[in-house]
């Protein structure tokens, strides 16, 4: 056995899973001073931690904001090395069932642990997406945190907390998480850029952030796949390309086409047809752009109000299985309606 050979390719392995690693978990924070926004809710959740009185907590807020960063932050502030053994990770969304909660949840948090706790801090039980659990585990989960709350805490995080029952949220702390500014956004994108040593223009950049819609963990994404097709550099046309979303400018060029008096229906109809035949995109990711853009357009309250009742009534059909083809005329005959509401 050639042990040299083995402990060089073991020696590799490391630097070689780093480098596949997704960037979302490569560039997820490690500890509560490593997050870039809600320093609000942060600081509460040290004080908390410090004084040793961390309550059962319901995380809520649009996706990509930072809802699971901060619990896994946390834990592992308050654990550091027992990390793994102190807390109990779970998606609901997987197992949303009760058999769950009566089974891999009470074994959990019913065990004592052979070396105690960690400087006296409860375990945690960590629910993503907790939304999804059904209404007959959510009542089983209210008894249980009743039950253990000596010696465990349970985070519940999900986008919407209308979704957990009365009882679940009256137990516990609510902390709404809201979506992250652009400046906040630019900052960690610069970060990663400058770790992985990829250049990212200003335009680049926004292009990402107009992409993923203030949501971090599709900003990752997206500039992870872009810096792939696009070795070294990583502008507007690239994130664009990479990503199948038309650009603002064909969206502006588009919207200046269907509002122009002096194109017909049938040109109007053709030149979208086109534009959508040649770059693969999507009928829907076409239709949320336009309705953004027309809202930054100057034009009469009556036009951009008709404009936009009507686009949600095209992409309310779209979502229902409607052909692409009849609500691709359809876009272009609310336009000639409202030009003709404008006076154009």
């Amino acid at each position: 056995m050639d042990v040299d050979a083995t402990a060089t390719d073991v020696s590799m392995e490391a630097p070689q899973a780093e480098l596949l690693l997704p960037w979302v978990e490569k560039y997820r924070p490690a500890s509560l001073d490593q997050l870039v926004a809600h320093e609000d809710i942060i600081r509460m959740i040290e004080r908390m931690m410090a004084k040793k009185t961390l309550p059962h907590m319901l995380l809520h807020g649009p996706p990509g904001t930072g809802k699971t960063s901060t619990i896994m932050a946390l834990a592992k502030t308050m654990y550091k090395e027992r990390y793994k053994s102190m807390t109990l990770e779970m998606n609901a969304s997987d197992a949303r069932g009760i058999d769950v909660v009566r089974e891999q949840i009470k074994t959990f948090v019913s065990v004592k642990q052979l070396f105690g706790s960690v400087d006296g801090q409860p375990k945690l039980v960590i629910l993503d997406e907790a939304d999804n659990m059904t209404s007959t585990a959510q009542f089983a989960l209210r008894r249980m945190i009743e039950q253990y709350a000596s010696n465990c805490r349970f985070i519940l995080i999900c986008n919407y907390s209308s979704k957990i029952i009365p009882a679940l949220q009256s137990r516990c702390t609510k902390l709404r998480f809201a979506p992250l500014s652009q400046e906040q956004i630019l900052g960690r994108l610069e970060y990663v850029a400058k770790c992985e040593k990829i250049q990212l223009t200003n335009e680049g950049a926004k292009a990402i952030v107009q992409v993923a819609g203030g949501d971090m963990r599709k900003v990752l994404n997206v500039f992870q796949t872009t810096s792939m097709g696009h070795a070294g550099r990583v502008d507007a046309g690239a994130v664009y390309t990479s990503t199948g979303v038309p650009a603002p400018e064909e969206i502006d060029h588009f919207l200046k086409t269907l509002l122009n008096g002096s194109v017909s229906f049938a040109a109007s109809l053709t030149s979208l047809k086109g534009l959508l035949s040649a770059k693969g995109y999507a009928l829907d990711d076409f239709l949320l752009l336009m309705h953004k853009q027309i809202i930054a357009l100057d034009l009469p309250v009556r036009q951009r109000l008709q404009l936009t009742v009507a686009l949600a009534d095209i992409d309310w059909r779209l979502k229902q299985g409607c052909s692409d083809s009849i609500q691709l005329g359809a876009i272009v005959g609310i336009f000639h309606e409202a030009r003709a509401l404008g006076g154009a």
